[in-house]
């Protein structure tokens, strides 16, 4: 069969139409997502003691060049990294210079691998361990923004330059409430450093890692930078108020606060009839603490009538605590549930939290809660969704219930007598 050009153009065209139609262009690999990158400084130790050789036969500043020339490698396109040091330039014995001793070696932004190798390569283990001092660098290296933050620490010992205490230091950065995480790796280290290294990590929900070897220091580097390019859900920074009346309002969602020692704060969620209200709490204990606390979670009415609860108590064994409550709010079937329809939930958190006369109680203890509002299951199978308030129907039911088994066991028990004295 013959087909003339201007039908087999026309034909093409209606192929490519439907082709186009059916399966859209895929986006291209350098369009804009719309997210914002993701933010990483790496903060290197490059003190004196960074000379010692432990780690593998090579000294723990060779280890770590190792290592970054890999994480360097491994850095994910959509990450903006930078490195900062401490402790690179100021070979003298005046602490007061030697703990001003950071810089940003390499700016936060798009990876230049070669660049960023290169200014590594050119490191000498130098001076002091000003820690805090670099850690407020580094959050001064990552402002700007709605992206994600972490900094992560890789040092061989603890700071040389208190009094500027860089778990306090850290306990700064997270009241800012900026969601800026600092996870630290201690280079072969000893009890000290570790716990100053613990407490530095857990102020800011980020995590302790000891490293004895150079492939645990590059897997473990480039696994939090790429925990940064997939990030879990921030928490939105909010602030509770010492009544319910002056609460901020919050919707479905993750929020984060402080809360002081033993102290009680609230919230209000905007709960409608036929919903159920979701609340969980944890507080985390990021310094030390007297034994013995608890954390309880309350949903109260507007006007202060309990509603529901959750609470949960520590020794002393966990550093963070945690409870939570389910409200089902009844449908509005009267003029008294109609006219409350519209009211809010309070929730109240309090702590039970005290600590020794030397550990500092400013900033507050973390809190994250986390709120749903959900429609209420057709067959709800939790007990607090039948309404025991509403008529105390269900304690009834059980009443009759057990009446009614009472009066056919006595039955059967007389029918069975009767039958022994008849045989």
């Amino acid at each position: 069969m013959i087909i003339s050009k201007r039908s087999a153009a026309a034909l093409c065209g209606l192929v490519a139409t439907l082709a186009v139609g059916l399966f859209p262009p895929a986006a291209s690999a350098d369009e804009p997502s719309g997210k914002p990158a993701p933010k990483v400084d790496l903060v290197l130790d490059v003190s004196g003691s960074m000379r010692a050789r432990d780690i593998d036969g090579q000294s723990r500043m060779a280890a770590a060049k190792q290592a970054f020339n890999e994480v360097l490698d491994a850095v994910p396109q959509e990450v903006e990294l930078g490195i900062r040091t401490l402790g690179a330039n100021y070979p003298g014995k005046d602490k007061k210079v030697g703990c001003e001793d950071t810089a940003q070696l390499y700016p936060v932004g798009p990876l230049d691998r070669t660049e960023a190798k290169t200014a590594v390569a050119t490191l000498a283990p130098t001076g002091w361990t000003p820690i805090g001092p670099a850690l407020l660098g580094a959050a001064k290296d990552l402002e700007g923004g709605d992206a994600t933050r972490r900094i992560v620490l890789i040092t061989d010992g603890e700071d040389t330059c208190a009094p500027l205490d860089p778990c306090e230091v850290a306990r700064e950065i997270a009241a800012k409430g900026i969601h800026l995480v600092i996870d630290t790796l201690g280079l072969v280290p000893d009890a000290k450093t570790r716990r100053q290294l613990t407490c530095i990590a857990e102020a800011t929900g980020g995590t302790y890692t000891s490293v004895q070897h150079t492939d645990e220091l590059s897997g473990r580097v480039t696994q939090l930078v790429d925990r940064a390019a997939d990030p879990v859900v921030t928490p939105v920074a909010t602030a509770g108020a010492a009544r319910c009346a002056d609460a901020p309002v919050l919707k479905a969602g993750l929020y984060s606060d402080r809360e002081k020692f033993s102290e009680h704060r609230w919230y209000r969620v905007d709960v409608l009839p036929g919903q159920e209200l979701r609340a969980s709490v944890s507080v985390a204990a990021d310094r030390a603490v007297d034994r013995d606390y608890g954390v309880l979670l309350r949903a109260v009415t507007v006007h202060g009538r309990e509603i529901a609860r959750g609470s949960e108590a520590g020794d002393g064994r966990t550093d963070v605590i945690s409870t939570g409550l389910r409200y089902p709010k009844p449908e509005a079937d009267d003029d008294d549930d109609a006219a409350s329809a519209g009211e809010a939930v309070c929730l109240q958190v309090s702590n039970s939290f005290s600590a020794p006369d030397s550990v500092k109680t400013t900033p507050g203890l973390p809190v994250e809660l986390t709120i749903q509002v959900v429609d209420s299951p057709d067959e709800p199978s939790d007990v607090a969704a039948f309404g025991l308030g509403r008529g105390w129907w269900l304690i009834g039911l059980l009443v009759l219930t057990g009446l009614v088994a009472g009066l056919l066991w006595g039955w059967v028990s007389r029918w069975r007598v009767a039958v022994w004295r008849t045989n």
